[in-house]
């Protein structure tokens, strides 16, 4: 087989392979996108946080909430944000040059982003070079949700960051007290640490106190995957915990909490 012919083999080979993912992801798309409607229309939760937000003042954009293809790498069932990198110009002479000069790029495909790319944008903007700001945005990573449930609850969790984003002027990817306390919530009021879902990942040691082990346990790994809060995230949670796992803003009493 000459050159040119083993050439065009790998490129229809390569083909193949892209339609046949596509293919898949579609399928997983229109599954997940049933979830995120069905939440919105039938799960209690749901509908109170967004209510909750909406009467905050906080009412969530067209396309709030999506359903997308983060890889096959990344495992998350979904994230909460989009970062603004407002890059600053380093030779501006003026503020007013510098307002003019000021633009701002949003990372659309942010659940694809690396600890590496991730520690890049923090680097710069301790730097100088840029301006980094959290915004409010609800993704589920398509090929991993599992179920409907764990869609609504993804749903849920995401929700609560979008809550405390509403409510306070926390800054999660710098402050690690900010995103320790906001994942503390967020695994505590979400479903995800309820003692069927400990049972059936086989994380129960303790019946009284499960859920407060696995609302720390899950509330490290998060923390740990910021890169800016990884050294510290121990810390960042301890410091967070008792005063966070307690705040069960906005519902009146912890919604999920069996035993």
């Amino acid at each position: 087989m000459s050159e040119n012919s083993r050439s065009a083999a790998t490129s229809s080979s390569e083909s193949a392979v892209l339609a046949e993912r596509e293919k898949l992801q579609a399928k997983y798309r229109e599954t997940c996108d049933k979830y995120v409607r069905n939440g919105l229309q039938k799960n209690p939760t749901i509908q109170f946080l967004i209510e909750r937000l909406v009467n905050m003042g906080c009412e969530p954009p067209k396309g709030f909430i999506r359903c997308m293809d983060c890889g096959d790498d990344v495992k998350a069932g979904g994230g909460f944000g989009v970062i603004e990198e407002t890059i600053i110009p380093q030779n501006s002479s003026s503020s007013l040059m510098l307002q003019d000069q000021v633009r701002s790029r949003a990372a659309k495909e942010q659940c694809k982003k690396t600890k590496d790319d991730i520690q890049a944008m923090i680097t710069a903007e301790r730097e100088g070079k840029v301006k980094l700001k959290l915004l409010p945005e609800i993704f589920l990573c398509q090929q991993h949700v599992r179920n409907e449930s764990h869609a609504h609850e993804a749903l849920a969790h995401e929700l609560i960051h979008a809550i405390d984003l509403c409510r306070t002027n926390m800054d999660p990817i710098t402050n690690c007290i900010h995103l320790a306390c906001t994942e503390i919530r967020a695994e505590n009021l979400s479903g995800e640490c309820s003692w069927f879902q400990e049972l059936g990942n086989r994380q129960i040691s303790k019946f009284p106190a499960h859920n407060m082990e696995c609302v720390k346990r899950r509330a490290l790994l998060s923390v740990k995957a910021n890169p800016n809060c990884k050294d510290q995230a121990e810390k960042a949670v301890e410091a967070a915990f008792e005063r966070c796992y307690s705040d069960t803003f906005p519902f009146d009493r912890h919604p999920n909490l069996k035993f």
